[in-house]
């Protein structure tokens, strides 16, 4: 940041690495607000800010897109895209895949009718996501730190998880990157998965465990995944994921594209002017 901005009162963080926020955190001393844009303020809370600035999250400006990316990750694999692009690679008509086919054949899930969707992370995007999933026929569940019901969905304690993976066709993850939710998914956890079950996550890479996601792709104990979002990014050349089967891997294009940001970048501005609560605020 050139140093002539370092007087400044507010500070709206997008695309920022951890380590560039980090090198101004200790050197505005007028600053009283950070408005990042990103739905998780992981960077911004970890880069060392003072204790009295106050920090606003881009929460709801990713639901749209996210929700999309999401749904067509979900769709990718179960309507088996990848082996669709390998055959057309090869210029093979893939007959297992088209002409005429079960709408549940044994062992696998290839259609959202019927299917079983849990929503980890029932947030904003989970809620957005939800009713589209509904829509084209899977019965949805959420997952949250508290039990209850959530605009019409049954929502589970995160205590009650790993019995509901049984029952789960297609997982998909929204969860923030936080202390609690390091490698949430495990290998205990994908193990709990049936054989034909599919993971997608659009939350944060370091959720899952990558370690255990790779050997359940490689031993079949899973049916396939779909990861937006590693533990390290971008993901180097040699990682062993690029190879992994059934798995696909999008780079980190989700969201990246916050609907309604200058709205709420105003209205936090206009609130702090004038005293009043700002939007998303974040507990520190």
């Amino acid at each position: 940041m050139p140093e002539e901005h370092l007087d400044a009162d507010a500070l709206v963080a997008w695309g920022n690495r951890r380590e560039d926020l980090a090198a101004v955190a200790g050197r505005m001393p007028n600053l009283r607000w950070v408005q990042t844009l990103a739905a998780g303020p992981d960077s911004v809370l970890s880069a060392g800010f003072p204790p009295e600035v106050v920090v606003t999250s881009g929460v709801g400006l990713h639901d749209a897109t996210v929700t999309e990316h999401a749904l067509a990750l979900t769709l990718a694999l179960l309507r088996r895209l990848p082996q669709v692009a390998a055959a057309q690679a090869d210029h093979r008509w893939a007959d297992e895949i088209g002409g005429l086919q079960p709408l549940r054949p044994e062992g696998a899930v290839t259609s959202l009718i019927g299917a079983r969707v849990l929503v980890w992370g029932f947030g904003n995007i989970g809620r957005t996501l939800a009713p589209l999933l509904r829509g084209l026929g899977a019965e949805v569940r959420g997952v949250a730190r508290t039990a209850g019901t959530r605009d019409g969905f049954d929502v589970l304690a995160e205590a009650d998880l790993t019995a509901e993976l049984a029952h789960t066709d297609v997982l998909i993850m929204i969860l923030p990157a936080t202390a609690q939710t390091e490698r949430a998914l495990d290998a205990d956890r994908l193990a709990a998965l049936p054989r034909h079950a599919y993971v997608v996550n659009v939350g944060r890479g370091a959720t899952v465990d990558e370690d255990a996601l790779a050997e359940a792709l490689r031993t079949g104990a899973i049916a396939g995944a779909a990861v937006d979002v590693t533990a390290v990014e971008p993901l180097p050349a040699g990682s062993p994921l690029w190879d992994l089967p059934n798995l696909i891997i999008t780079p980190h294009a989700a969201g990246g594209r916050p609907v309604g940001a200058d709205e709420l970048v105003a209205h936090n501005l206009a609130a702090l002017r004038a005293g009043e609560e700002l939007r998303n605020v974040v507990a520190r």
